[in-house]
């Protein structure tokens, strides 16, 4: 079906009250905080509602343009912020479904809606009627005829900037193209995910000998076996490809020719020259997306993107990743030298690869430090982290509690779903806060990386409580065992139940600007923060325990992680900034400028990479292009330097922390106060200011990283 065309409001109404009344979105859920029901929800639900919801809030949003009264802030900014209810609890839930438990149907029903989607937005914020009333508003504000409270100020502000960037000012056949390229670009959005998915299932490395597999823990090797037994490999063994680069199992894998199978596979996923390839979807991203900022009036994409964040400019942003690249290269070719000399002593005149990375990394910090993913991973189990890690960090900062409910149905039975609890008050028990759905498990199903999803934002003006989602991709054992981790998988469960936070602890009055609704390099900035505390002693001692003995990680092994933080520090920082200048490369380009074969896709990285200063061949980019979800299929596109741009905030309240004495309740509610609960309802900058009592500095992000020699 083509995108959804302009229809009078009157057909838009009929559509919305056509949906069956049985469909479990037709009406808000009944189940506590409105989780949605997914013991009643099927496939052949989303489309329906999804559609009718799109023609429900095309007929409110047409009422609230064709009202004959004056403009008033409850005629029409409270009206938009109630608008589209339907619509959204079906989208949300859909996109939440499709990223964490795709099928065949669902894929199909995502390449269907992408154009509609893009049209629904483009009929909204190309509507001149609803424009006038917003300026209208803002004028009367403007001329002190209006007083608008903070929130709403700032919301008619950054809807007006809305209306602006969606092309409001463009003439009718500027407009119609912008329409064309919009929907275009959502729909290759999905393409590009779709693919990568199954081009990472395909890519999937299948070992029929286990004495292949040596180094990795049994519990791994089990799960490789299972993995592979689910797929119709029984005897075998599969090593499932993880987002980024650098697989984890490299870390253990001691042969080398098994390694360097596991990372040639990881980087030539999308180019493949296979129906897995993305390489063609990626050219057409970047030439429409610098077709479209051009008709919008900016240089290029990136600037587009840098507009709308607190970078503001593209300048900002290449100043920021020049400052740090040639300090992070450095620091990771001293890596290198380390890593040769232990290559050296096992494989005589080879040179280090990037496949030998993990594995000798791991072996150097043996040597030095006494310690090793391997001799950890017994005292990382997961309940134990969750429960006593990151469930016990939240209640000592901001008082929350959390009690699992068994009763309430997710949407794949590995989900589990908690109540969380607000600050008890003398003799009564916590209000309860909302929930919380926990996806730990990586499966066939699943996209690749970890995220948050809001289910339900947190608001005032429709008295709704918040539903939040963290998914990761942890490998699943057999049944019965116990789920063993590595620290970064650890240190990712302390980053996204960050996420998770910003969305429960909202307390905002307009489901716009609730919890993580907030600039794209800014929205990382509480989850960094967050995960200060997977170091903090008494946080550590509480969950590092040995899964069978009970026994507690031996105090010098903590002191020996905590002497060790910068290890490694060099690759983690050069592979990082290597993706985000990545990013930059592709989105800094003017339309003519875009590569037009996909055999100049590789090239095209490759000069990019060594015009930044950071081509290093054992340090390839967390992300190369092909699969680059991140900017390709999410949203991210030339904001992917938002995390070391977050995580300049992030090192300063870090130091805000220390020196007002830690994990304290006090601290926790000042940041709770100050930053979490304002979501974006408040300039971010100016609230990091409240907090911090100044600008931010750079200075301790650089002192983290070893970037300040």
């Amino acid at each position: 079906m083509g995108r959804m065309t302009h229809t009078s409001d009157d057909v838009a109404a009929t559509a919305a009250e056509s949906l069956d009344p049985a469909n479990p979105f037709a009406e808000p859920s009944g189940l506590p905080y409105q989780l949605p029901d997914y013991a009643r929800i099927r496939e052949e639900h989303f489309l329906p509602a999804i559609r009718a919801g799109m023609a429900a809030e095309r007929a409110e949003v047409a009422a609230i343009a064709n009202d004959p009264r004056p403009a008033t802030v409850e005629n029409t900014v409270h009206a938009l912020e109630r608008a589209g209810q339907l619509f959204s609890r079906a989208v949300t839930a859909f996109y939440n479904q499709v990223s964490a438990d795709a099928t065949p149907g669902l894929e199909d029903i995502e390449e269907v809606l992408a154009p509609e989607l893009a049209a629904h937005h483009d009929a909204i914020y190309m509507d001149a009627r609803l424009y006038e009333r917003a300026r209208a508003l803002q004028a009367s504000a403007d001329a002190g005829q209006l007083a608008l409270d903070d929130e709403t100020a700032w919301l008619l502000r950054t809807l007006l900037v809305d209306f602006r960037r969606s092309g409001i000012e463009l003439d009718d056949a500027q407009q119609a193209h912008l329409r064309d390229l919009n929907a275009r670009l959502t729909s290759l959005e999905a393409a590009f995910g779709r693919k990568l998915l199954a081009g990472a299932n395909a890519a999937s490395v299948l070992v029929t000998d286990r004495a292949d597999l040596a180094g990795l823990p049994d519990d791994a090797i089990a799960a490789a076996g299972k993995a592979a037994a689910d797929r119709g490999h029984d005897g075998a063994y599969l090593l499932e490809m993880q987002l980024p680069t650098q697989q984890s199992v490299l870390a253990s894998l001691e042969r080398r020719d098994v390694r360097e199978r596991v990372q040639e596979a990881s980087v030539t996923r999308g180019a493949t020259g296979d129906e897995n390839d993305t390489r063609e979807i990626v050219l057409e991203l970047a030439r429409l997306r610098a077709e479209r900022a051009r008709l919008l009036g900016y240089d290029h994409h990136a600037a587009y993107i840098a507009e709308d964040a607190t970078a503001k400019t593209t300048e900002a942003v290449n100043a920021m990743l020049s400052r740090l690249a040639p300090a992070a290269v450095v620091n990771a070719r001293r890596e290198a030298a380390d890593l040769q000399v232990a290559l050296d002593a096992t494989e005589p005149g080879a040179s280090l690869r990037a496949s030998d990375w993990s594995q000798l990394a791991e072996q150097v910090r043996k040597d030095r430090y006494a310690l090793d993913d391997a001799a950890l991973r017994p005292y990382l189990e997961l309940e134990r982290v969750v429960h006593d890690g990151v469930f016990r960090a939240a209640h000592l900062l901001y008082g929350l509690s959390f009690t699992e409910r068994t009763d309430l149905v997710g949407y794949h039975p590995d989900v589990r779903v908690f109540e969380v609890f607000d600050a008890e008050t003398p003799g009564a028990p916590g209000e309860g806060l909302g929930l919380f759905l926990a996806d730990w498990y990586t499966r066939e199903s699943k996209r690749g990386g970890a995220w948050m999803n809001n289910l339900v934002d947190q608001n005032h003006l429709l008295d709704q409580r918040p539903v939040v989602v963290n998914n990761l991709n942890i490998v699943k054992p057999p049944a019965g065992e116990p789920t063993l981790l590595v620290w970064d998988e650890v240190i990712t469960l302390f980053h996204e139940f960050g996420h998770a936070l910003h969305g429960l602890l909202s307390d905002v009055r307009y489901p716009s600007q609730s919890g993580t609704d907030v600039p794209r390099d800014f929205v990382e900035y509480p989850s960094q923060v967050n995960e200060m505390w997977a170091w903090e002693p008494e946080i550590l001692r509480s969950y590092a325990v040995h899964h069978v003995t009970g026994e507690p990680m031996p105090a010098a092994w903590v002191d020996t992680m905590l002497a060790s933080r910068q290890f490694n520090e060099g690759f983690g920082t050069a592979e990082y900034l290597a993706a985000a200048l990545l990013d930059q490369a592709w989105h800094q380009l003017a339309p003519d400028e875009v590569p037009t074969s996909v055999e100049d896709v590789v090239p095209f990285e490759a000069a990019a990479l060594e015009a930044a200063g950071v081509a290093f061949e054992a340090v390839p980019p967390r992300y190369r292009t092909t699969y680059f979800n991140h900017v390709f299929g999410g949203g991210y596109s030339a904001g992917y330097y938002s995390y070391i741009w977050s995580e300049v905030l992030d090192a300063d309240t870090v130091r805000w922390y220390e020196e007002n004495g830690g994990l304290r309740r006090e601290n926790g509610e000042a940041f709770r106060r100050k930053l979490l609960a304002r979501g974006g309802s408040v300039d971010p900058m100016v609230a990091f200011a409240d907090l911090r009592g100044r600008a931010p500095e750079i200075a301790p992000l650089l002192a983290r990283r070893g970037l300040d020699a």
